[in-house]
């Protein structure tokens, strides 16, 4: 509870209190003016409410998610490593990329088989452009 009294918590609750009095402000003045005879008044009675319970609920999700970064959950506190599966998985925390073998008998097509080749070029050469493919440019193509 004391991370919601930090000099960044007590302006957001400022602002909070003085967006939803000015909403309800905002709401009593609009209803003033519809009861005066402004039809046009009455959708924006209704709306300004609706913006200070917007803001209510805005702060109400930040203060829970500030709550629940100040204690870990069971889900996020790591495993004891007797209580680990031997069999799991290690992760790295970041994706892994593993190489696959292409299956047998894609080359069939020249077409593509260039068209590949040409893809690796300008994979391994990120700066080139694609008139600096040294050979043939793959069918079309402009160049």
């Amino acid at each position: 509870m004391k991370g919601l009294w930090t000099p960044a918590w007590i302006v957001r609750h400022v602002v909070v209190l003085a967006l939803v009095a000015g909403f309800l402000g905002l709401g009593w003045w609009q209803f003033t003016r519809a009861s005066d005879g402004n039809s046009l008044s009455w959708g924006y009675t209704f709306e300004w409410p609706v913006f200070a319970l917007f803001v209510v609920f805005l702060w109400f999700r930040e203060v829970q998610q500030e709550l629940r970064a100040g204690k870990p959950s069971a889900a996020e506190e790591p495993a004891a490593e007797d209580e680990r599966d031997a069999d799991a998985p290690v992760t790295l925390g970041r994706p892994v990329r593993v190489p696959v073998a292409q299956p047998a008998g894609t080359d069939d097509d020249p077409e593509l088989a260039a068209y590949n080749d040409y893809l690796a070029w300008l994979n391994a050469h990120p700066g080139a452009r694609p008139g600096d493919y040294p050979g043939r440019p793959p069918t079309g193509t402009k160049q």
